[in-house]
């Protein structure tokens, strides 16, 4: 009776961006791939996680369907070769090594950004989508909260997910510091390249939500800000947001675009106080610090921040790890009794069946006081009886050695040799 729990990945770790692009599921293709799983193949315990960083599918099976699933990913990406992408997949089919992956990515180990906890939110999504799908079985269910309780007990007991661990994170988690106390404050991100889209995104997650978007090529602009629940403005109007705005967060280059001390005080009185570069060559002026009540902030004040939240992460990886391989060993422990469940409920059944045939021959010929005594006394002998090789059954099951205990007991007890579902 061996566990089959296993993962099929492809992440940032082996695969470009380009080949991410190709095999990213969105909600509804998450779903659709669970329903076409269901359908093509015999797996059970399925989970479809799909980011902008990994595509994966878990999945319980003796069989591997590893090409199965590829192809059916491919289909619902609208392509049938998949020679192309197949090198990209890892499958791992160690049972214990699948488990131990998805504890990982849950919780943010295997995160580009180490310790990131938008991936557990991504984790419940599809754990949904496999419980709506009913995909999730008794297996899946225990697996996944036991580590949304890990979880848990990583944020409360180790510093893992203190502060903000990359540039973006960071930008976002200093505009809430500085505008804490304003009310709705009015933020202007200028240009929509990788890392002024990422701000935006995570905004997303923040308490500041006035957030505008200001790029030379406005229709770029206009896709993120629909994407990221912002406003988009056209780059003539700039300097008027500029003026407008509590903070101005700017992602162009300076030999593009150079905001300077002279431009910003012809406007006269503005609102900015706050002004954050995160611009190679700089695009903001430096100087704009000496104007009164302003501050400026450049992508180096920024990394500084998020270097040391990354090194406060790494350095609570260990404890991480010794917490998760606690919570594996207990989980195992429920897996070894769940594979053995079936046998000891067909041998307390085969008992009782055995108990029955022996006293209907008697009871027909006793009152109905003596017939619930009888029940009763025999009832209590058989669950004696069973209670001693169950307990012996479990503490083989923990040792790993239930396999011929199980065996002599299914010969003693004619009973039928099944599958656990697990």
């Amino acid at each position: 009776m061996q566990s089959q729990f296993k993962a099929l990945t492809l992440s940032y770790k082996h695969a470009p961006i380009a080949v991410r692009e190709a095999v990213a599921l969105n909600e509804i293709a998450c779903k659709n791939l669970l329903d076409k799983i269901k359908e093509f193949t015999g797996a059970q315990d399925v989970l479809v996680l799909s980011t902008c960083n990994r595509t994966e599918v878990y999945y319980a099976s003796a069989q591997d369907y590893s090409k199965e699933i590829i192809k059916l990913i491919a289909m619902e990406k609208g392509f049938i070769a998949t020679k192309e992408i197949t090198p990209y997949f890892r499958h791992i089919t160690r049972h214990e090594d699948a488990v131990k992956h998805l504890f990982y990515v849950a919780l943010g180990l295997e995160s580009q950004v180490v310790g990131d906890m938008q991936i557990l939110n991504q984790v419940k999504k599809a754990y949904q989508w496999a419980a709506d799908a009913d995909m999730a079985g008794s297996f899946l269910h225990r697996l996944l909260h036991t580590i949304f309780f890990t979880n848990k007990q990583v944020f409360n007991e180790t510093s893992f997910f203190d502060g903000a661990a990359s540039v973006s994170y960071a930008t976002v988690e200093l505009v809430e510091e500085l505008t804490k106390r304003m009310t709705d404050p009015r933020v202007l991100m200028i240009g929509v390249g990788e890392i002024g889209a990422n701000v935006c995104d995570n905004f997303q997650k923040s308490k500041v939500n006035n957030v505008i978007i200001a790029n030379r090529t406005h229709h770029k602009a206009l896709e993120l800000a629909e994407k990221t629940n912002a406003t988009a403005v056209y780059w003539e109007n700039v300097w008027e947001e500029i003026k407008l705005a509590d903070v101005v967060i700017s992602s162009v280059p300076g030999d593009c675009f150079f905001i300077s001390k002279e431009e910003v005080e012809k406007q006269g009185e503005v609102n900015t106080r706050f002004f954050i570069d995160l611009s190679m060559p700089r695009s903001i002026d430096s100087e704009l610090a000496t104007l009164p009540d302003t501050q400026v902030y450049n992508v180096d004040n920024i990394r500084n921040r998020a270097t040391e939240a990354l090194e406060k992460r790494m350095a609570a990886i260990p404890q991480v790890q010794a917490i998760i391989a606690e919570a594996m060993a207990e989980f195992q422990s429920w897996t070894r009794e769940m594979v053995m469940s079936p046998a000891i409920q067909q041998f307390k059944s085969r008992l009782e069946q055995i108990r029955q045939q022996e006293i209907a021959r008697h009871l027909k010929n006793l009152g109905a006081e003596e017939r619930e005594l009888v029940e009763g006394i025999t009832k209590n002998i058989l669950n004696k009886i069973v209670k001693l090789p169950v307990l012996e059954l479990k503490a083989a099951c923990q040792r790993g050695e239930s396999e011929a205990l199980l065996e002599g007991l299914s010969a003693l007890f004619n009973l039928e040799k099944q599958e656990a579902k697990v």
